[in-house]
C-alpha cells in the first residue's frame, strides 16, 4: 500500500481537510444535473476515501452508513449502475477544479497516452476477453480502458478514460444487450480511442503539452499523423523492428514516365536505397555518437544511462507515398551493461532539441505509473463488480473523482514538505456484518 502522501495521509484527519473534501465533492455534484444525486455521489467518493481492503459497492456502503446498509447498498448500486448521469461532464468539473491549483506549482508538460488492464475472472463483465494485461504483465481475461492524463513536473490527473471493447464483444448483439452498451458504441482500436480524447482535449483548448506514449500507441503511424496534425509534438515509444530512412539515404523517385497513362509518383526502394530496422541504425551509429545522460533522481540513486539521437525519416509503407515522411528524431538507450539497445523512441521535437532534453522528455512517462498505483492500489479502481457499461465507467469517474482531490491537496504541499500523518476513520461495522458472498464465521 502506498503510505507517503496517499488516500490515507491526504483525506484527514483534521476536520479542515473533511470540510474541504465536502466543499469539493458539492462542486463536483453540479456535474450530475440532479439534486437528489447529490448524496449518493458524496457517500460513494467517501467510501473509495476511507479506509477498507474491498471497495465494491456493499463493503463501501457498510462503511459509509453501518446502521443502514442495505438502504445504503441500494442507493449507491443504483447511482453507480443504473443513473443517467454524464461521465464527461463529472470529469471536465473534476478537471476544472483539479487543473488551476495544479498549474500553480509549475507548467504543464506532458499530456500522457496509456492503457489499464484490471483481471477479471469471469467473462460477463463488459469488455472482459483474454487479452494482454500490464496490471499482471501477461495474457488473460481482463478489461482494459484507454486514459489520457495531463501533467506537470509534480502530479498528472487523469482527463479522460475510456473501456476498450474488443472486436468480438462490440460485434455480439447478446453480450452488448446484456452489458448496455449504448448503441453508437462501435469497435475501435485503442490508438483510435486515444486520438479522439486527444481531439477533444484540443478542442476544449487545453493547455499543450508533449504527448508522450508506450510502444503499444507509439508504433501506430495514424496516430503519430493525428497528433502532428492537431499541432501537438510527440515522444513515442517504438520498436527495434521500425523501419526508418537513416541520414544520408533516401528512396528512388518515381519510375519515368512513358508518355501514356498518370506519371508514376510512388517512392521506391533500390539498392542503396533502402529503409532499415531502428535495431540495425543504432548498433551501426558510431561510438561517439552515444552519451551518458542523467534525467532525474530516483529514489536511491540518480537514473543515467547511455543514449543517441540521430534525425531520421519514418519509412512505414513508403511504396505507398508520394513524398518522404518529415524528419524526426530517433532516440536510444542502450546501457553499457547490455548486449544491445534496449529502449526506442520517435520524436517530433525541433531539430535544435539536446540530447539532455530528449531523454528527460522521454522518460516523463514515469508520472503516470503515480496515477494507476493509487486508482488501483488506494481507490480500488478493478473492484467495481457490475458487468454493464455505464456501471464501469461510473465507477471510474467516481474513482478519478476522489484521486482528484488528493492531486489538488497535494498540489498546495510544497514539495519539501514532509508527509502529514494520521488518516479519517471509517465508522465501526455492524455487530456480526458480513459481506454477500463472504464465508460463513467458523
Amino acid at each position: 500500500m502506498l503510505r507517503s502522501r496517499g488516500v490515507t495521509d491526504l483525506c484527514g484527519p483534521d476536520s479542515t481537510s473533511e470540510s474541504r473534501f465536502t466543499a469539493y465533492v458539492e462542486r463536483l455534484a453540479a456535474a450530475l444535473s440532479h439534486a437528489d444525486r447529490t448524496a449518493p455521489f458524496r457517500a460513494y467518493c467517501t467510501g473509495l476515501m476511507l479506509p477498507g481492503e474491498r471497495k465494491s459497492v456493499e463493503p463501501m456502503a457498510a462503511r459509509v452508513d453501518p446502521s443502514r446498509v442495505s438502504a445504503a447498498h441500494q442507493s449507491l448500486h443504483h447511482f453507480v449502475a443504473k443513473a443517467a448521469w454524464d461521465d464527461g461532464a463529472v470529469l471536465d468539473a473534476v478537471r476544472d477544479l483539479v487543473l488551476p491549483p495544479l498549474l500553480e506549482g509549475g507548467p504543464l508538460r506532458f499530456w500522457i497516452l496509456d492503457d489499464t488492464g484490471m483481471p477479471k475472472k469471469s467473462r460477463n463483465s463488459v469488455g472482459v476477453t483474454r487479452q494482454y494485461c500490464s496490471q499482471i504483465d501477461k495474457q488473460d481475461n481482463c478489461q482494459v480502458a484507454v486514459s489520457l492524463s495531463l501533467a506537470t513536473d509534480r502530479a498528472s490527473l487523469p482527463i479522460a478514460f475510456r473501456l476498450y471493447l474488443p472486436e468480438p464483444c462490440a460485434n455480439d448483439p447478446i453480450r452488448r444487450a446484456k452489458a448496455g452498451i449504448p448503441d453508437a458504441v462501435a469497435f475501435q482500436t485503442k490508438p483510435t480511442i486515444a486520438l479522439d480524447q486527444i481531439r477533444a482535449a484540443v478542442a476544449v483548448r487545453l493547455p499543450p503539452g508533449v504527448v508522450l506514449m508506450d510502444a503499444g500507441y507509439g508504433t501506430d503511424t495514424d496516430l503519430r499523423a493525428g497528433i502532428g496534425a492537431l499541432g501537438l509534438i510527440y515522444v513515442a515509444d517504438t520498436q527495434s523492428s521500425t523501419s526508418l530512412w537513416p541520414p544520408g539515404v533516401t528512396p528512388l523517385p518515381p519510375k519515368p514516365w512513358r508518355d501514356t497513362g498518370r506519371p508514376p509518383k510512388l517512392l521506391r526502394c533500390g539498392p542503396g536505397h533502402e529503409p532499415v530496422a531502428a535495431q540495425t541504425l543504432a548498433q551501426g551509429l558510431a561510438p561517439a555518437t552515444w552519451h551518458t545522460v542523467t534525467w532525474r533522481e530516483g529514489t536511491n540513486a540518480p537514473l543515467t544511462s547511455r543514449f543517441a539521437a540521430v534525425r531520421v525519416h519514418p519509412a512505414h509503407r513508403d511504396n505507398e507515398r508520394a513524398e518522404l515522411r518529415p524528419a524526426e528524431w530517433l532516440l536510444v538507450e542502450w546501457p553499457e551493461d547490455e548486449d544491445e539497445p534496449t529502449k526506442y523512441w520517435l520524436s517530433t521535437l525541433p531539430d535544435t532539441a539536446s540530447l539532455d532534453g530528449l531523454v528527460a522528455t522521454a522518460k516523463g512517462r514515469w508520472r503516470i505509473e503515480r496515477n494507476d498505483l493509487e486508482l488501483k492500489q488506494e481507490l480500488r479502481l478493478g473492484h467495481y463488480e457490475g458487468r454493464g457499461w455505464r456501471g464501469f465507467h461510473h465507477h471510474a469517474t467516481l474513482c478519478i473523482a476522489a484521486y482528484g482531490f488528493l492531486v489538488r491537496k497535494r498540489a498546495a504541499i510544497p514539495p519539501s514538505a514532509p508527509p502529514r500523518t494520521g488518516c479519517r476513520e471509517a465508522p465501526a461495522l455492524p455487530e456480526g456484518y458480513r459481506p454477500r458472498g463472504a464465508p460463513a464465521a467458523p
